[in-house]
């Protein structure tokens, strides 16, 4: 069912593509201002405290020139503004050369604040594409190598001269080097999957809410034929009774009269559920065999043999029983047959166990199974691509089902399930025996009170329809 590729080039380019005007120009000013406070006191206690001989003129210049950027930015550009990619990276860069400008003042490498120089570039690595951070990277790393070698030493009052002994400065200049690499692949990473699982789950939102209208469509209209079959079929009994006798029978006006009523009232329906739909409370529950049957339909015409087996495997197990009939149990057990039939070679088997306490789904199929490279990480959105090379049973290229998986289990999950992947033969096989359980399984368990109605629900009369929420 899955090839062992990673993330895909397609869905890195397209994430790229969705990193501009992440930033919003308030966000960096506030970032800004406390730096600059942070670089005035650190200034001042140098100076107070430490007895530093600083120039204090050009420490304080580089300082204001911080400051007029920002008094520049607040009142150039609206608040709400969102920065495009280069001027996050123009703005990036400045403050990586303003702080440099400040190390340079202040005894280079020597001075402890030096670290501080990782900033921009771990801030570059979250928010912009790969061609910026490494522009920042290469320049942080060359204004970490000027200052380490061309400085103004930092020295005391008194003429003390304040430095470190040349091991530790290379070995703080490696620090810098490596942790420019080591946060910026990192921050990035971290970024990069927090979006993609931002994408996934809106995806699933998505997904979930177009089968809520799907369901709320079928209810609508189961809700048109319950609600118009007694009127319609009293219609079509008074019109054959006036067809075959109000010729000779004058007091068939009654008959006529009632025509009218049944058809008032089949227009008064109709009013009412174009204003807003009922909700048929009878497709609220269902048979589990019926949901598994509802799920798993899109994709019985696709060339593969879905076989089913709803009676219990389990002893003390009754009657199908019946369940909640939701949307996101639906349309997740579809995507897993979506999944099972798309790398099946010819079947693919949906049992249905249960006993007093669980109830498990189990799909299964004839194909090569999970790879073991990517069988941990099943259900995380974007993790793997089939190759694109035609597959040579079937004849057909098939995406990697990295999302639709995802929206499963997510959708599967919401709902009390747990889910487990696995093989049905020890390890990933290039031969699959087709029409033989070989390939991948799936299982979704449910504990039986999140899943059924309780037996007080089942019992009673489900009562009149109610208005769909709008």
């Amino acid at each position: 069912m899955y090839e062992p590729n990673m993330e895909t080039s397609s869905n890195n380019l397209l994430n790229e593509k969705r990193r501009g005007n992440w930033v919003r120009l308030r966000t960096l000013v506030v970032l800004r201002w406390i730096a600059i406070a942070g670089q005035l006191v650190a200034i001042t206690v140098a100076q107070r405290l430490y007895d530093l001989d600083l120039d204090q003129g050009l420490c304080f210049m580089a300082v204001g020139i911080a400051a007029i950027a920002n008094l520049i930015a607040i009142f150039v550009y609206p608040e709400n503004k969102r920065l495009s990619q280069q001027e996050v990276t123009i703005m990036l860069l400045f403050d990586t050369l303003q702080l440099s400008a400040l190390l340079y003042l202040t005894g280079g490498l020597h001075n402890p604040f030096a670290l501080l120089i990782l900033i921009p570039v771990t801030i570059s690595a979250t928010a912009l594409r790969v061609a910026p951070t490494v522009l920042i990277g290469v320049v942080t790393i060359a204004c970490a190598t000027f200052v380490m070698w061309f400085h103004i030493p930092l020295s005391t009052q008194q003429g003390v001269l304040i430095e470190m002994p040349d091991i530790f400065v290379s070995g703080f200049w490696v620090a810098i080097v490596i942790g420019v690499v080591f946060l910026g692949s990192y921050a990035r990473r971290v970024a990069f999957e927090i979006n993609s699982m931002s994408e996934a789950l809106l995806a699933a939102q998505g997904a979930l809410a177009r089968e809520q209208t799907i369901t709320d469509l079928a209810g609508v209209v189961a809700a048109t034929a319950h609600e118009l079959g007694t009127p319609l079929a009293t219609i079509k009994l008074a019109s054959s009774e006036l067809m075959e006798e109000l010729s000779d029978k004058p007091e068939l006006y009654e008959d006529a009269e009632l025509i009218r009523d049944q058809a008032n009232r089949c227009r008064d329906i109709l009013r009412s559920m174009g204003r807003a739909g009922k909700d048929d409370l009878l497709v609220r529950q269902a048979p589990l065999s019926a949901v598994l049957l509802e799920a798993a339909e899109p994709h019985m015409e696709r060339g593969k043999t879905v076989l089913f087996s709803p009676e219990p495997h389990t002893t003390g197990a009754g009657a199908s029983p019946t369940i909640w009939r939701r949307p996101e149990i639906i349309h997740g057990l579809r995507n897993l047959v979506q999944n099972a039939v798309d790398f099946a070679r010819s079947t693919v088997w949906v049992d249905a166990i249960w006993t007093d306490k669980t109830i498990t789904i189990r799909i299964v199929d004839d194909g090569r199974g999970f790879s073991q490279q990517v069988i941990g990480r099943i259900g995380d959105p974007f993790i793997s691509n089939r190759t694109p090379a035609t597959d040579s049973v079937t004849g057909t290229d098939y995406q990697g089902m990295g999302l639709g998986l995802f929206i499963a289990k997510t959708l599967l999950e919401r709902s009390g399930a747990e889910l487990s992947f696995a093989n049905a033969r020890e390890s990933y096989s290039a031969q699959p025996d087709p029409g033989n359980r070989c390939g991948a399984i799936v299982e979704v368990t449910w504990q039986v009170a999140s899943l059924c109605p309780s037996p007080q629900i089942q019992g009673r009369g489900l009562g009149e329809n109610q208005k769909i929420p709008t």
